[in-house]
């Protein structure tokens, strides 16, 4: 059974903003709030160059990253085309206008801080060289 922790009242989430909820690992999670009242949950970096979402505009069911105003969409966390990648999504409840979020998720999911892009595998001379 899912665990569920109370992190603020919806009140707490400017329509049209965000809120940003600190973890004890990994990075922060940014609530948005859209102008239709619905509360929605991701990691707080854009998965594009890591940009604080929570500090980006939110229109619609989507938010503009504010370094390269790349669109992610709130309830899956992905780039809109043309661009492509995702950030994490939680998973978000409200309850008598307070907004929870899963408490195992906020332990386990995106623990790790940085956005490593693939690197190419090594010219065969060096992997020959190895």
């Amino acid at each position: 059974m899912t665990e569920w922790i109370s992190i603020c009242a919806v009140q707490d989430i400017p329509v049209l903003g965000s809120r940003r909820v600190a973890r004890s690992l990994g990075p922060a999670v940014a609530l948005f709030r859209a102008a239709d009242d619905h509360i929605f949950a991701l990691l707080d970096r854009c998965p594009h160059k890591g940009g604080p979402l929570s500090q980006g505009i939110v229109f619609g069911h989507s938010v503009a990253c504010p370094l390269h105003n790349w669109t992610i969409g709130l309830a899956d966390g992905c780039a809109r085309a043309p661009d492509e990648g995702c950030t994490t999504p939680f998973a978000v409840r409200v309850e008598d206008g307070h907004v929870l979020l899963d408490a195992q998720q906020l332990q386990t999911l995106a623990l790790t801080p940085a956005l490593t892009p693939a690197l190419p595998d090594p010219a065969p001379e060096a992997k020959a060289a190895a």
